[in-house]
């Protein structure tokens, strides 16, 4: 969706279709038992779609291994765990380079979080939105730079799933500040997955430690998992805090994390699950944790509330 220059207040946060009191909203599955299932949808097996955002001006292309800047050498290398298609066009700039998901785990994820809307207010250069389309019906993406916004909808269009996701320059506290305003929102949105800046690639400093790793990987693991990662260090705000506001949108999230996250404080945000549709003869709410693990590396937690969590389908 493109931005409107005559629109203001709400209208600068929520797509037309929130704000139209008339819009034609998605199909209605409160009354729905369980989960709603959504079919897989197919990308054209041929080949990409013709790109209509070309994005190629914005950032370069790399191709061989020279190119790159040292600092992204790293990332370069893994540049088909990140996008399968990368050599087919896909774009990602610095920032995304090292905060992208891994293709397989977005995939996993997805799965995980079939429904009909989900919200991706994070979305970066788009590899979990580009999951989210072939698994569930609507994807709205959000992100704060208008660059990373025009790379993840290129990159969606070479998928061949950009029709199925809506594309928003906003940040998410605005957003969903102005999503809880409105009194009846024209459209239920079922799913968030939160996947916050953690801090970029230095999230464990070596001077938190006072160890220098001096490039030597195997040690920096060790160091990061001896390290308990706050959830106080996520952006914008308090991790616990984004969970909380998150949770007046939908109870059913999933927050992905550092590998190394303080599992008390992910616990912790189990007493948020308590709420007044909560009664006193239903089971104690459960969380989910699952290991994202890319070969013998443990990559992130993936930490899955509401009816995302396996055996709890009944309260999504």
């Amino acid at each position: 969706m493109g931005k409107k220059p005559n629109l203001t207040g709400l209208s600068r946060f929520l797509p037309q279709d929130f704000l139209n009191p008339n819009a034609t909203s998605l199909p209605d599955k409160s009354q729905d038992q369980g989960r709603p299932t959504t079919k897989k949808f197919k990308t054209d097996a041929q080949g990409p779609v013709p790109t209509r955002y070309d994005a190629t001006s914005l950032v370069p292309h790399y191709t061989v291994a020279h190119e790159v800047p040292e600092h992204l050498q790293k990332y370069f290398s893994q540049r088909k765990r990140l996008f399968s298609l990368y050599d087919q066009g896909c774009l990602v700039d610095e920032e995304g380079w090292y905060s992208v998901t891994p293709e397989d785990i977005a995939i996993q994820i997805a799965d995980r979080c079939r429904c009909d809307t989900i919200l991706d207010p994070f979305c970066g250069v788009g590899g979990n939105a580009i999951a989210f389309a072939k698994t569930c019906e609507h994807v709205i993406a959000l992100d704060i730079s208008p660059t990373r916004l025009a790379l993840a909808r290129h990159n969606a269009t070479i998928y061949g799933v950009a029709d199925r996701i809506e594309f928003i320059l906003a940040d998410y506290i605005s957003f969903a500040n102005a999503y809880l305003s409105r009194p009846h929102p024209t459209r239920r949105i079922d799913v968030v997955f939160l996947s916050p800046p953690w801090g970029g690639p230095g999230y464990i400093s070596p001077a938190q430690s006072h160890v220098s790793v001096d490039g030597n990987s195997d040690f920096q693991d060790e160091l990061e998992i001896q390290s308990h990662y706050s959830l106080s260090r996520i952006k914008p705000i308090h991790g616990a805090d984004l969970f909380r506001l998150t949770k007046r949108i939908s109870g059913n999230i999933a927050y992905f994390l550092p590998r190394n996250t303080n599992l008390n404080e992910i616990s912790a945000l189990g007493l948020l699950e308590k709420d007044e549709d909560v009664t006193p003869d239903d089971k104690s709410r459960m969380i989910e944790v699952e290991e994202e693990w890319m070969g013998s590396k443990l990559k992130a937690l993936t930490c899955y509330f509401g009816g995302l969590v396996g055996g709890q389908e009944h309260v999504f």
